[in-house]
């Protein structure tokens, strides 16, 4: 009933999907026998894809929810150099509570002890939103007059606990507990130190705040009325005093730096899923092709009852979009069961402790890419399958399927721009986004010439003498061997190894030896104006040979820019690039009458020594590019509130790797010399020498200044360094599962031509030790191209990214990086012989009659 039913419905000129279902359904194991590998290739694509889209969108959800909290408010004001003025205070207040603070750089002493800090001075209500947490589990607010909360590294510096006393600019504080957590800890964005937290008087009795003084005033507000939109409030403030230079920040955007480095580190690590997504659908294809040429009685009968090729392609596609669509949503599940595990394990990696947050658009956006890539992989042999004569099928293994390649362009091509646009559409960076699709292309496509030319070479290479061997390297361009595949797939995921060990590596030397080597030792801030030779004097006494250099400092704004007649202001601009970020916000000023040391001017020239003329300004060249400004034109900067204009005079290029006192704005001295101002210096001391005795003398000679120590910026850059190297390895690892999922299934693919091959030889006399000497050769072989291949393409690309993306120096370290590269070998070959015992396991007698 059921054939003759079946032949019925063929008898149709062409069946319907709901008929193709039905035949779809009838032939399909609830199982999925055949489909496996297609099943467990786009589980773990979209289950990454899923697990990175919802674990980024709950911490951005999370960063947004505790805006407030992160913030210390619901809108915040920040000036330079200066606090707020009486009306935008008013203004301020008007909307409800306003809490004022101070933020600066300071050294807090004990004894002969010192320690930089990142200075906090806060009123007595702060916080607004959330509370202060203490290592004896104390919740508490502002300190009192003459306390200082004080972070854990630096008591242990100083060497002192709850109840002693030191002191901030010779002002004693008596340490009042040791900060457990600090809810603005996100808000503060990159310090120059351990957080210290004090009264708001503070600065002002220690003379931290004078004129000229590096500091910045923060002033927030918590609003009477909860529902009040801050976005409509930032807009009435700058509405009402124009250019005032001041900075604002909303709960709604509380930690800006936060949430673009999780917005980009996220659709990085979603490139790199969707980049392991395409190794999946080299085992999807392999797994589609096997599962077809299974069917090959299948297809011949339904073609030799009257089906079209029309027909034979819906039935199976729909088997296979079935397919699909049950590994899309296993990994869709199992991608959002693994957030929550996955935020608990990384922990303090993560800028907040992260909740759960459904998110549909990633899920859809990860199920999308998984159901595009299957139609694109799975495309060519059900093409293969669709245009195949049924006598051609009848033949068995005589003949592979095969197709016009016109067949399969369409669909493929379609999948491939969907998938372009797709990843295109969520990019935050359209040209980063572009560049990674591109590269990833170029070296998928590098790595199968790879493997077909390694298949070529291995098919002309001359025979060993050993028999053993020679059968292992004939496995390698036999008839339906997979060397080009699992060159193409395992050599992508160990590519990828190898390019973050030689990346990580590099910058990690470069940071522990380069740097340091260029990089001045301390950065030493707000030193009086007539200190300078006194400065030079101590650092020479407590540091013999060391350098000193002291420029003027002073900090301000750009208010406009360009041709003298029609300057663009940048209030107005509604979109400011990247690459002009000294647009955003106030920046380092400086003059000098001399070229700064590591500058080169590009256009124009330098003022004379001694010039009374119009005010001038240098710009650094990369800037100026930009934005479009050129020498003659003319800069509008605002200091401590008043507006300065200078022309053009010169463009420089800056050599940043110096570390040093870098500004992208030079004015000749006639334009700032008579702003109230003070001065910064780097002091590099000769190898060997620190500045245990400078520190101490140093903040009781100039108590009001502060010190940055290098070492402790360079380690906070390091730290980032290893939580970013996490998160990608973390992502390159499914790359390799991938791969590895892709070699199961080529040596299931190659199940049945495998065990008639070592029944063959068994009968013949080989034993399972050497049979298992044939798979050993035969995989060693191709972890031995695969490491060559991983070992060149992965150290070429870190050397692209390292001297021509960062451009440092080029100090991989090489043990490091091989041995990542060999525990991912060992881990091929551990899977390749472990798919390969089933098949020494076949009994002889019993194989050779299923033949």
């Amino acid at each position: 009933m059921a054939g003759s039913r079946a032949t019925r419905l063929l008898t149709e000129r062409t069946i319907s999907w709901r008929t193709a279902w039905t035949l779809a359904r009838r032939d399909l194991s609830a199982r999925f026998k055949g489909l496996r590998l297609l099943l467990v290739c786009l589980f773990l694509g979209v289950s990454a894809l899923a697990a990175i889209g919802s674990l980024t969108g709950s911490i951005e959800h999370e960063l947004v929810a505790r805006g407030r909290q992160v913030l210390g408010g619901d809108v915040e004001l920040r000036t330079w150099q200066r606090t707020l003025s009486d009306a935008e205070m008013k203004a301020l207040a008007s909307y409800g509570t306003v809490s004022r603070g101070y933020r600066l750089q300071a050294i807090v002493r004990k004894g002969d002890l010192t320690a930089p800090v990142a200075l906090k001075s806060v009123d007595a209500g702060w916080p607004l939103y959330g509370r202060l947490t203490l290592q004896d589990g104390r919740k508490v607010g502002a300190p009192p007059e003459g306390t200082i909360w004080l972070a854990e590294g630096t008591a242990a510096r100083l060497e002192v606990k709850p109840g002693d006393t030191v002191t901030v600019a010779e002002v004693p504080q008596k340490v009042g507990g040791i900060i457990a957590s600090d809810p603005e800890t996100l808000s503060e964005g990159f310090s120059f130190g351990d957080t210290a937290i004090t009264a708001l008087s503070l600065p002002d009795r220690a003379g931290l705040t004078a004129t000229g003084a590096m500091y910045r005033s923060a002033v927030r507000v918590k609003f009477a009325d909860p529902a009040r939109d801050p976005d409509a409030v930032v807009d009435t403030l700058k509405h009402q005093f124009g250019d005032a230079a001041f900075e604002t920040r909303t709960r709604k955007a509380a930690s800006p730096s936060t949430q673009r480095f999780v917005s980009r580190m996220g659709q990085f690590l979603s490139l790199v899923g969707l980049a392991a997504l395409a190794i999946a659908g080299i085992g999807i294809g392999g797994g589609v092709s096997s599962y077809l040429e299974a069917r090959r009685s299948s297809i011949a009968t339904l073609k030799v009852l009257g089906a079209t090729s029309r027909d034979i392609a819906r039935v199976y596609l729909l088997q296979v979009g079935a397919a699909a669509l049950a590994g899309s949503l296993a990994g869709l599940v199992v991608g959002v069961a693994v957030t929550p595990l996955l935020a608990h394990a990384l922990g303090t990696l993560l800028p907040v402790e992260a909740g759960f947050t459904f998110s549909p658009f990633a899920l859809l956006t990860a199920a999308a890419y998984g159901l595009l890539v299957a139609l694109v992989f799975a495309a060519p042999p059900l093409a293969r399958a669709r245009s195949f004569p049924a006598m051609a099928l009848m033949r068995a293994r005589v003949s592979p399927l095969a197709a016009r390649r016109m067949a399969w362009a369409l669909p493929v091509g379609l999948g491939l721009a969907a998938i372009a646009a797709l990843a295109m559409l969520n990019a935050a960076q359209p040209l980063v986004t572009a560049g990674f699709l591109g590269g990833a292309s170029v070296m998928l496509g590098l790595l199968a010439l790879l493997g077909s030319g390694i298949r070529h070479l291995a098919a002309r290479l001359p025979r060993p003498r050993d028999p053993l061997l020679r059968a292992g390297l004939a496995n390698l361009h036999r008839p339906g061997a997979q060397t080009g595949a699992l060159v193409t797939a395992l050599g992508f995921g160990l590519s990828a190894f190898v390019l973050i060990a030689g990346v990580q590596t590099s910058l990690d030397a470069n940071i522990r030896k380069s740097v340091p080597d260029r990089a001045p030792d301390y950065f030493v801030l707000d030193i009086p104006q007539d200190g300078a030779q006194a400065f030079h004097d101590l650092v020479e006494r407590e540091i013999p040979g060391a350098t000193a250099h002291i420029v003027p400092n002073l900090r301000g704004r750009i208010l406009a820019f360009g041709p003298k007649d029609h300057m663009t202001r940048v209030a107005d601009m509604k979109d400011i690039p990247d690459e002009a970020w000294a647009l955003k916000g106030e920046r380092g000023l400086t003059y000098s009458a001399y070229l700064p040391e590591g500058s080169t001017v590009t256009s124009g020239q330098w003022w004379p020594p001694i010039w009374r003329g119009e005010p001038l300004v240098s710009l650094d060249e990369k800037f100026a590019q930009s934005v479009g400004l050129k020498v003659g034109d003319y800069v509008t900067v605002s200091l401590l509130g008043v507006e300065r204009t200078a022309k053009v005079a010169a463009l420089r290029r800056i050599d940043w790797d110096t570390m040093g006192l870098n500004f992208v704005l030079v004015f000749s001295p006639n334009t700032l010399a008579d702003a109230p101002h003070k001065l910064a210096a780097t002091i590099q001391a000769p190898p060997g020498h620190d500045g245990a005795r400078l520190l101490p003398r140093l903040a009781r000679m100039f108590p009001s200044s502060s010190v940055i120590e290098t070492g402790t910026v360079l380690g906070q850059a390091r730290d980032l360094l290893d939580q970013m190297s996490v998160a990608i390895l973390a992502a390159a690892s499914v790359a390799v599962l991938a791969g590895l999922a892709v070699l199961l299934g080529a040596i299931a693919a190659a199940r049945a031509s495998r065990t008639y091959d070592n029944v063959i030889l068994r009968v013949l006399g080989a034993s399972r030790g050497q049979l298992l000497t044939i798979q050993l050769v035969e995989y060693g072989l191709l972890s031995l191209v695969l490491a060559t291949v991983a070992l060149v393409l992965g150290s070429a690309m870190a050397w692209a990214v390292i001297v021509k993306l960062f451009e440092f120096d080029w100090l991989p370290d090489w043990p490091r990086i091989l041995a990542v590269l060999g525990a991912g070998l060992v881990l091929v070959l551990t899977f390749a012989l472990a798919g390969s015992l089933p098949l020494l396991r076949a009994k002889p007698a019993r194989a050779l009659r299923e033949l």
